[in-house]
């Protein structure tokens, strides 16, 4: 029962794989679940003793839970292509599956990078994910930011991992254009009905408020401003994609 089996989605990331695949060598199993990238990720990653799965990606809770269906341990680590799980929390992982204390998961906490910076405030010093947890206690739920869902109590990690989400502003800004696309299909599914003046144009502007100063951006400088505006552009992005959608599905 201590034995862990790592995943970790890809598409497109020839510049993470290598280093989020070492990040990862405390593993028994490591699996590559990979959305059929076109770059060099999978001949990066067959350089590794890892098992790689190709699935067309529909939404990240699938994605992953389908990669969970195939994991053979109990354990499992869950691992962004664009997270590095540091010395400090390797221990912590490892003790956590010998004495886990009745818990089913952990929450593990995230330091952001942004443009080459450290970004401390914005509302990333909240940042918290369930990265370890048993198989056989948990699924993933939701389409965009997918979340946890639990049979069992939950624990937390001291030590934080590493997250490198930015490598460009384009690449930045077509993720969220991805969450924003991802978000707005959910929402039309749903039918979820919103006032387009607001959401558009007012809710955007609130967001960058919320993150430049409510949660303090202000203070990582300039790039706690970048990363106001691009969390203020993926919430423009969702709601008119929701419109666009509308509307070309009522013509």
């Amino acid at each position: 029962m201590t034995k862990i089996s790592a995943i970790i989605p890809t598409l497109n990331e020839e510049s993470h794989i290598e280093d989020a695949i070492k990040s990862v060598d405390f593993a028994d199993e490591i699996l590559i679940i990979d959305s059929f990238s076109t770059d060099k990720t999978i001949e990066i990653a067959k350089k590794f003793n890892v098992k790689i799965i190709k699935r067309e990606f529909d939404d990240f809770s699938s994605q992953k839970n389908f990669a969970i269906d195939q994991a053979k341990h109990p354990w499992i680590y869950i691992l962004d292509a664009d997270e590095r799980v540091t010395k400090k929390v390797k221990k912590e992982i490892l003790k956590a599956v010998k004495k886990p204390k009745d818990k089913v998961g952990f929450y593990v906490k995230r330091s952001f990078y942004f443009a080459g910076k450290h970004i401390k405030y914005g509302g990333c010093q909240r940042d918290k994910v369930v990265r370890l947890f048993l198989k056989e206690h948990c699924r993933y739920e939701g389409v965009v930011h997918e979340t946890i869902k639990t049979k069992g109590d939950l624990g937390f990690f001291k030590h934080k991992i590493e997250h490198y989400s930015y490598k460009s502003l384009d690449h930045y800004i077509a993720k969220m254009n991805q969450y924003g696309e991802l978000r707005a299909k959910e929402y039309f599914n749903n039918g979820k009905q919103i006032n387009y003046f607001f959401h558009i144009s007012i809710k955007p502007l609130v967001r960058f408020f919320i993150h430049f100063i409510v949660r303090f951006g202000f203070l990582d400088g300039f790039q706690g401003y970048l990363f106001a505006r691009c969390q203020a552009y993926g919430v423009y992005v969702r709601y008119m994609k929701l419109w666009l959608l509308k509307n070309q599905n009522s013509n």
